[in-house]
């Protein structure tokens, strides 16, 4: 059976680059941490770490193992944490995390509650969707829900959707653009799993298939960036953008004929009542009381 003592060594190997500095993590001597590897690839019968003069580095088959040796040893840490104190997991897609979720934290801590009583992670649509399944997360924050069984969601919030353009763009002296100027113009696609395919699917239907995506960038700061290097324009969420408009080095248009926004979801488990779920995220001065007794596990009465 694989040991979370040698996954954690090997984890933190790669994490740190060298046997030592891996030691250091872990607070364990050298010899131990070297030993752990050597346990662990004797016991798969793969190596699994390359040694050169400038760091250590997964073998092909040490990177098939990393994501998993993470996710058991991030499992097994938040079950002793478990144990030790009351702590609330709320996992965020990747533009909620980084531009809406902040300030509902700060409410939290506002109110008194142990900052690590909190932990937020924040991933894709996708990766939120599976960390909930798992119950890494008791809550999860998305851009869209898919309906998974055993699970439900609920409303939170609306935001809308703007076209994003350089300063220097044609559309920088409009308030609107339309639907068919935005066929005719290359988009800059951002961070995948987002759901923003399925609301342009709903804003062009049929025509959706002819619109262009001159650049995938993976994110929203680097669409952000790629619009201003003039590279085109782009399709987010108003409230990732709030600086940069203020700044002056971007400009935002709604779309003429249909102005559109993200129906933002609170997913959690069957057990977790929307209310519960609720108030983890909008209403920190109930959920200082609602953090003392826990959100109870799935399969718990």
């Amino acid at each position: 059976m694989l040991s979370l003592t040698q996954l954690a060594a090997y984890v933190a190997i790669i994490e740190t680059g060298t046997f030592q500095k891996a030691a250091e993590r872990l607070g364990v001597s050298q010899p131990t941490v070297s030993q752990s590897l050597r346990n662990l690839e004797s016991y798969l019968g793969v190596a699994l770490v390359l040694r050169n003069r400038i760091r250590c580095e997964a073998t092909p088959a040490g990177a098939k193992l990393l994501r998993h040796a993470r996710t058991l040893t991030r499992l097994a840490a938040d079950a002793e944490m478990a144990l030790l104190q009351e702590r609330v997991a709320i996992g965020a897609s990747g533009n909620i995390g980084t531009y809406l979720l902040p300030p509902f934290v700060k409410r939290f801590v506002d109110t008194g509650i142990d900052q690590e009583s909190i932990g937020v992670t924040v991933a894709s649509n996708p990766e939120v969707a599976t960390a909930l399944d798992s119950g890494e997360v008791d809550v999860g924050i998305m851009e869209w829900w898919d309906d998974r069984p055993g699970f439900t969601a609920m409303p939170w919030r609306k935001e809308e959707m703007v076209v994003i353009t350089p300063p220097t763009h044609r559309w920088a002296s409009r308030s609107h653009v339309s639907r068919d100027e935005l066929l005719e113009t290359p988009l800059i696609g951002g961070e995948p799993g987002t759901g923003t395919a399925r609301l342009l699917r709903t804003l062009f239907g049929t025509a959706e298939g002819d619109l262009r995506v001159s650049y995938a960038m993976g994110s929203t700061e680097g669409v952000k960036s790629a619009v201003k290097a003039g590279l085109g324009v782009s399709l987010v969420l108003a409230a990732s953008v709030q600086d940069e408009l203020a700044a002056g080095t971007l400009h935002a248009a709604r779309i003429a004929e249909l102005p559109i926004s993200k129906e933002l979801q609170i997913g959690h488990c069957c057990k977790v009542s929307d209310e519960a779920a609720f108030c983890l995220i909008q209403r920190p001065y109930i959920s200082k009381t609602l953090l003392t007794r826990r959100i109870s596990p799935r399969g718990s009465p």
